[in-house]
């Protein structure tokens, strides 16, 4: 039975006897805390006499008419499905249901406020989740015109893709909200966004002469830490990059961004309405990174409206073509219309990170990838479709010149604006724009996996000049693509105590050598930096004489990118044991205080952390965590008064902390005791290094209810579900457990947060009688929760802090027994192991 799942092969055949014309959904959110009414009409050519079925989950469905002929909901409602036969050249049907309300982040999501008590909903519907509000050939292929009527509470604002209408109430406390149709768009981006939220608006002058209405949403209660004002701007700066570069006016009647609560991802490209993660409203002091994070994640959203929304993919295989030109217009646009000119930076060291990790584990994909049905998709929005992706069209653009990829990209959305598409379509006009044959490069770069690792090859002569330089180029035996690239070489030197770029060349390079005849007869230079410019995508290496100028002098480096590049070369050799993660430890520690670029010390910092928890050998394990939030302490008393720095490596601290006196020292801050000064112990840090008190035994779970009643809020809920989860007891983990897996009720912030608390690697002791327990509730919480919650819980819950032979042992075992698991379950197992396997390696490396 087919249960909630659809195959590649039934939306072909689906769309060979269908095609859509338009939907008219009413809802009725007037109906209590757990349903809704969801009343569709649906028109749409057939071929005739055929069958074919409509998507729908629904705790019931009351009415079934097709061509005026009454269908019984009992024998043609099943398995998300309603069976539609004898088909006639144009069709209307009718479906009437009860749909039901989520927690889970999926479908139409219920929130109520603990702050106030208030309501809100919002829907969330990619992949393929509008069947959970209306009856919907759920596939992007089938495009339509959507015109949604909604009746709701009276005091509430609706919205939807299109602009709201005049309410019209109804004298008993409810009114009706009747949208226009939409464009022609795919049903994954439709919206409905209802409640009190609080609003604001603003206008622009589109290219094309139009005023597009401009509006920002939040809930009430958050709504005085929401900067609308910068929201707007951002988005004034993203239309006229992307109006101009795209040669392309805006394409729908209007734009809010609205900003709802137990999101799970960063935002969605709704159409005309794009939803946010309320991370992004900043109630405490946050990072710069976060700050430059929400301005790529606006201008990635916004970017959606022509490249996913305007023209979309054909099917999943192609969700990149989505998702990684996002990716890369979000990072060039904040680039180059933003005040975070060094978004090429923050992408190095947070994408590439990203990309090359999900690069090198066992479920490793093309681009192109091949997805097969919903379940492929669903653990398909990775670092290959988003941040690998993004890597190979900033590639891509440098081989075949900005100029003449942003006019490929233009003729594209002229060519096929309101349509569907495949990978051949964007590539035949990126040739004719460029007058390059992108079909081996389409083939090397698109359709295989695996990251490849560049290497300098250096002779010298007996006066210092280089006799010889070439780029070495190899591949993983699993992956044996040697791919071309498009990359600098950049030499650097030490000049008045700064380590500065005294030379670059750009240049072409492909096969398993390249020699660069340019480079000879040059002064060798103090450092050697490959892809200078970050232009390529790869791993590169140091030579040794580039690797010990860098241990010796990389906080010198003057350019940020370079450093990060640095940064990313050393994480990548001690990830693949080449180096040791002591020594990484050390390097962090020495020269991460003069780092000045927020993105890199944040995921340097991560890095760290996971170098001392996991990738150290286990026999100094302890004395190099203990170590870790020693040299974070004295960071951050080092610190700038009041700085990002600050901030950072107070936190890091905290999360690091592995003894009682480094425990006291967290409780001191938190108390005001001990005073770093310029930094404000806000609610949100305040939460921060109670969990750490929590994971230490030093804060007790009365505390924690006590600090949760001072912050009765939705976000010190997830604070609180974390602190009590990371308490360091076998009775306390047990009941975090059990709340977890025996019990399906938690919201999803509330899963992922309590799991996060449960797995602290300060409480890792506790974790290996889990064991069983974890492999045990695998399949039957892959079988009875949605996709989202038991992602939450597989990879969440998987006690990875053990990193152990016997956690490697457990792993394999399970996978050799169910070789019939679904293939979604299985990758991320295979996903879990594989950090374990590489976390083993790197640990015998350290030994040494």
């Amino acid at each position: 039975m087919p249960g909630e799942n659809l195959t590649r092969i039934e939306a072909q055949e689906r769309r060979a006897v269908v095609e859509t014309h338009s939907y008219e959904v009413e809802l009725d959110l007037t109906r209590g805390a757990e349903v809704f009414g969801s009343r569709t009409l649906v028109r749409f050519g057939g071929t005739a006499g055929a069958s074919t079925f409509i998507d729908l989950i629904a705790r019931d469905v009351r009415e079934i008419t097709l061509n005026g002929r009454s269908i019984d909901p009992s024998t043609a409602f099943a398995d998300s499905r309603i069976a539609l036969d004898g088909l006639e050249v144009e069709n209307e049907l009718v479906v009437d249901a009860d749909c039901v309300y989520t927690n889970t982040g999926e479908g139409l999501h219920r929130f109520v406020d603990p702050a106030d008590g208030e309501v809100y909903l919002y829907s969330q519907f990619e992949v393929p989740d509008s069947r959970r509000m209306y009856a919907v050939f759920e596939q992007p292929d089938l495009k339509a015109e959507f015109r949604f009527t909604v009746r709701a509470p009276e005091a509430w604002k609706v919205v939807s893709n299109s602009p709201t209408p005049e309410p019209s109430p109804r004298g008993d406390g409810s009114a009706v909200w009747a949208f226009e149709p939409t464009p022609r768009i795919s049903s994954y981006i439709t919206a409905l966004i209802a409640g009190p939220y609080e609003s604001t608006f603003s206008e622009l002058t589109s290219a094309s002469g139009r005023v597009i209405p401009l509006g920002v949403y939040g809930r009430k209660s958050l709504w005085q830490h929401l900067d609308a004002d910068y929201i707007f701007d951002k988005t004034r700066q993203g239309f006229a990059y992307y109006e101009e570069k795209f040669d392309y006016p805006y394409p729908f009647a209007k734009y809010d961004q609205l900003f709802v609560p137990e999101f799970n991802a960063g935002a969605m490209e709704n159409a005309g309405a794009v939803t946010f993660t309320e991370t992004y409203v900043f109630r405490s002091k946050v990072t710069d990174a976060v700050k430059e994070r929400r301005v790529v994640t606006i201008l990635h959203e916004l970017a959606h409206m022509w490249f996913g929304d305007l023209v979309t993919m054909k099917w999943w295989n192609d969700l990149w073509l989505n998702e990684s030109f996002a990716e890369w217009a979000s990072t060039i646009a904040t680039a180059e219309a933003t005040e975070w000119t060094a978004a090429w930076t923050t992408f190095n060291a947070m994408e590439k990170t990203w990309a090359y990790r999900q690069d090198q584990l066992p479920s490793t994909h093309p681009v192109v990838a091949e997805i097969n049905d919903l379940e492929d998709v669903q653990v398909n929005f990775d670092g290959i479709t988003y941040a690998k992706g993004g890597s190979v069209l900033k590639q891509l653009a440098a081989w075949v010149g900005i100029e003449q990829f942003f006019a490929g990209v233009a003729a594209y959305f002229a060519r096929h604006e309101w349509s569907n598409t495949e990978l051949p379509d964007l590539l035949r006009e990126l040739e004719a724009t460029s007058g390059r044959d992108l079909s081996q490069w389409s083939k090397k770069w698109l359709e295989t996996a695996g990251v490849n690792t560049l290497s300098p090859l250096i002779e010298e002569s007996a006066d210092g000049t280089i006799s010889r330089f070439a780029v070495v180029q190899t591949a993983p035996a699993d992956y044996p693509t040697i791919r071309p690239h498009r990359l600098g070489i950049g030499f650097y030197s030490v000049r008045d105590g700064a380590l500065t770029r005294v030379h670059h060349l750009e240049l072409d390079v492909d096969g398993d050598r390249t020699d660069v005849p340019d480079l000879k007869g040059l002064a060798r230079p103090d450092l050697v930096l490959l892809n200078d410019d970050d232009l390529a995508y790869a791993k590169i290496r140091l030579d040794d004489r580039s690797l010990a100028t860098a241990i010796a002098h990389l906080a010198e480096i003057s350019d940020p990118l370079a450093r990060s590049l640095v940064w990313g070369a050393a994480w990548d050799q001690t990830r693949d044991a080449e180096a040791s993660a002591t020594d990484y430890i050390d390097l962090v520690l020495r020269n991460i205080g003069a780092e000045t670029e927020s993105t890199t010390v944040r995921t340097t910092l991560a890095q760290l952390q996971l170098a001392a928890n996991a990738y150290v050998a286990p026999e100094r394990r302890e004395q190099s965590r203990i170590h870790v939030a020693e040299g974070l302490w004295s960071l951050a008393q080092e610190a700038e008064a009041g700085s990002d720095n600050q901030l950072q490596f107070v936190t890091a601290f905290a999360q690091s902390a592995a003894t009682a006196e480094q425990w006291e020292r967290v409780r001191a801050i938190r108390d005001g005791e001990n005073v770093l000064p310029g930094l404000e112990i806000d609610t949100d840090l305040s939460w921060q290094l109670l969990i750490s008190l929590a994971a230490g035994g030093v804060a007790t779970a009365a505390q924690i209810d006590e600090a949760l009643a001072a912050d009765n809020t939705a976000k010190g809920g997830e604070f609180a579900a974390q602190a009590k989860a990371a308490l360091p007891y076998r009775e306390t983990k047990r009941v975090a457990w059990d709340g977890l897996v025996d019990k399906a009720d938690l919201p999803n912030t509330i899963v992922r947060s309590a799991a996060a608390g449960f797995v602290h690697p300060a409480t890792s002791h506790l974790l290996e009688e889990f064991v069983p327990a974890y492999f045990d509730m695998l399949l039957p919480v892959w079988e009875s929760r949605s996709y989202q919650i038991a992602q939450y819980l597989i990879v969440g819950l998987y006690p990875a802090p053990l990193a152990d032979v016997a956690l490697r042992d457990a792993t394999r075992a399970w996978l050799a027994d169910h070789p019939d698991a679904p293939a979604a379950l299985r990758r991320l197992v295979n996903e879990n192991l594989a950090g374990v396997e590489r976390a083993l390696s790197v640990q015998e490396r350290d030994a040494q």
